[in-house]
């Protein structure tokens, strides 16, 4: 397929036939299939596989396998209701041990499932939610809360607070051990108290002697304390704030037990933003990509507030994992050249990147949306497996490379020639030296004209 500036990094591949030009492996087959729905087809399926340039963890790989599906004259109730059924007929046929902790499954907004459990995937197996304290301690003498809620210092701040039941016994060194937790993802500190006696509201150790009488009482009921609790603070930017302790919210589900392997907690996030705000780059990007459609509601919303505009979007999610996603798609050229505009995309650059969309859409597209499963993150979870290489045969390893037939590996210059490629900078040194090195793309290639 062409390349294109939006979603992950391609993995390009050079054309031999046409010096200097390259085509891009597939992340998904998404403008094909919506190129099928405008064409007349009101179905499509597909078992795809799927090349994303990306860095590796335990549920990412370079090449995946999607069960993709695409459907015409729908709306997003229509995707649901089928993938819902979808998955309990799966789940009852393929794995009748395990239970649903509820069905039909609940359906979460983005603002919901970020602000409650720090996470637009929440493991729902277990209760212990965010709780934003931040209008209790606006007037708090600890400084570090005051920062935090300081317009001018912090313009998005927020102080939210995590029960953690009955670890008051904790030692320092344990608590310590969770501080590093939420410091491994951008957060300065973890303030904490231990909870005496929750009755009585008396709290001890941390930073109980910067709390007030009033402030004390206030936290243990909007946190529903109880004796013998630990209650763990972050106080920072919103981002930073939800992100660290919803991974400190799974690291307590598991040090507590609380994360049941014989449990299926499906939900459905939904209400995305369409997009978000990219501040390197100084302009908006599509939080998923740039065909998904708007809300009608927030249409007028586009050029004037693009923050608050909402995504006719969707995320399939279980213990933890993002299993599917999806949306209704933008079937009108008029509001898919809005969209390219707020993403900066010039009239030229939208021409020559998808002007075969852009013309499709000239015909009378119909209403379109669909979905894609990620069939590798399925059978990981269905397994039990708690790394997705576990369930993919010849995986990569998590620095990309191939274990068994040492892939990234040197070509011979006859096979660069071919391709009108020449190495430079750091490539040229490792492929001098024998050595494999992690180099940044614009480091590797240079094409001939």
């Amino acid at each position: 397929l062409k390349s294109t500036p939006e979603g992950a990094r391609d993995f390009l591949v050079p054309s031999r036939l046409h010096p200097g030009r390259f085509y891009a492996l597939p992340q998904s087959p998404q403008q094909l299939k919506q190129l099928l729905m405008v064409s007349g087809f009101d179905r499509y399926f597909q078992i795809a596989r799927c090349f994303r340039d990306e860095d590796l963890r335990g549920d990412r790989q370079p090449e995946f396998t999607q069960l993709d599906l695409e459907m015409s004259f729908v709306d997003m109730e229509d995707v649901l209701g089928l993938n819902e059924a979808l998955v309990i007929e799966l789940v009852q046929t393929t794995m009748p041990e395990k239970r649903f902790l509820r069905t039909p499954f609940p359906r979460l907004s983005y603002d919901e499932a970020m602000n409650r459990y720090g996470s637009d995937k929440p493991d729902l197996r277990f209760g212990l939610p965010l709780v934003d304290v931040s209008e209790i301690l606006r007037g708090s003498e600890f400084r570090v809360f005051q920062s935090a809620l300081d317009p001018e210092s912090t313009p998005d701040g927020t102080v939210k607070v995590l029960r953690a039941p009955g670890l008051a016994s904790y030692s320092r060194k344990q608590v310590e051990e969770l501080e590093a937790v939420v410091k491994a993802l951008g957060a300065k500190g973890m303030p904490w108290v231990k909870v005496d006696d929750a009755a009585g509201g008396t709290v001890s150790g941390g930073i109980a002697k910067f709390l007030s009488e009033e402030e004390t009482r206030a936290i243990l009921a909007a946190a529903e304390a109880e004796s013998g609790d630990l209650l763990l603070f972050g106080a920072d930017s919103w981002s930073v704030v939800v992100q660290s302790l919803g991974r400190l919210r799974l690291e307590l589900g598991e040090r507590l037990g609380l994360r049941d392997p014989n449990v299926f907690a499906y939900a459905w996030t939904i209400g995305f933003p369409l997009v978000e705000w990219d501040a390197e780059e100084g302009r908006w990007v599509a939080m998923h990509h740039p065909f998904t459609a708007p809300m009608d509601e927030d249409l007028e919303k586009m050029e004037s507030d693009p923050g608050a505009v909402r995504a006719k979007a969707y995320d399939l999610v279980a213990n933890g994992w993002e299993l599917a996603g999806g949306s209704i798609r933008i079937h009108r050229r008029d509001v898919q050249r809005r969209m390219f505009e707020l993403l900066a995309i010039s009239a030229e650059q939208q021409q020559a990147q998808f002007g075969h969309m852009l013309e499709a859409f000239e015909y009378g597209a119909p209403p379109h949306g669909g979905i894609a499963w990620g069939l590798d993150r399925t059978v990981m979870m269905f397994a039990g497996e708690p790394n997705i290489r576990e369930v993919i045969a010849f995986p990569k390893t998590a620095a990309g490379t191939d274990l068994m037939t040492a892939a990234p590996s040197d070509v011979d210059e006859r096979q660069l020639n071919d391709l009108h490629i020449a190495l430079k900078g750091k490539a040229l040194r490792a492929a001098d030296d024998g050595q494999q090195r992690s180099v940044e793309p614009q480091e590797m290639v240079d094409s001939r004209q």
